[in-house]
């Protein structure tokens, strides 16, 4: 991993993500809204791709359905941040940018609305880091371990699995509890009935 830009940086310019890019997406079926792939295919151009996104490549962020409205409205704000001029002047971050936008933004998608992305400190901070992961850069100042060990930390993705595995344990436990109890109620009244 390279050495990337500070986090407070990355922190701030989330921070100070203009109106433009939490306003509606275009949706399937609606012809108002900010067209999602013309930003991705602007920002990966900027970034060091040789042209615009072809109609194929655009295919994710063209026409989305409503159910992926916070997706498409974080894939904005994450342009956004992508677009920082440390990215830009880098010149060679279009490509694991394109594969971040298109795949790696849904778990985080489904969990936090694109607004408390811009408005929390935590999940700025979280959503810098992911870029900076998914670009395969440290930010400055961090070692790769730091930075891992703080993206875990914040990570509302991580923090979700953990919850999931939490109460899937205490089901099994009370299952097993409730048989333990049905085993002991039927070896009582077997007991019972042979006295």
């Amino acid at each position: 991993m390279r050495e990337g830009p500070a986090i407070e940086a990355l922190t701030r310019r989330l921070a100070e993500c203009p109106r433009e890019f939490l306003a509606e997406p275009r949706l399937r079926g609606k012809s108002e809204g900010v067209s999602v792939a013309a930003v991705v295919s602007d920002l990966l151009e900027d970034l060091g791709a040789p042209g615009p996104l072809s109609e194929k490549g655009a295919a994710a962020w063209e026409q989305p359905k409503s159910q992926d409205r916070n997706l498409m409205r974080l894939t904005l704000v994450a342009c956004w941040l992508c677009h920082d001029r440390w990215f830009v002047e880098d010149r060679r971050l279009a490509e694991p940018a394109r594969h971040w936008l298109g795949s790696g933004l849904r778990p985080l998608a489904e969990l936090v609305a694109a607004d408390l992305i811009v408005a929390d400190p935590d999940r700025r901070e979280e959503l810098a880091r992911l870029a900076l992961s998914a670009l395969e850069l440290a930010p400055k100042g961090e070692t790769v371990e730091v930075a891992s060990d703080r993206l875990k930390a914040l990570g509302s993705v991580e923090r979700a699995r953990i919850i999931r595995e939490m109460r899937a344990k205490e089901e099994a436990a009370r299952k097993l509890k409730a048989q333990m109890e049905a085993e002991a109620a039927r070896q009582a009244a077997a007991r019972y009935g042979s006295e």
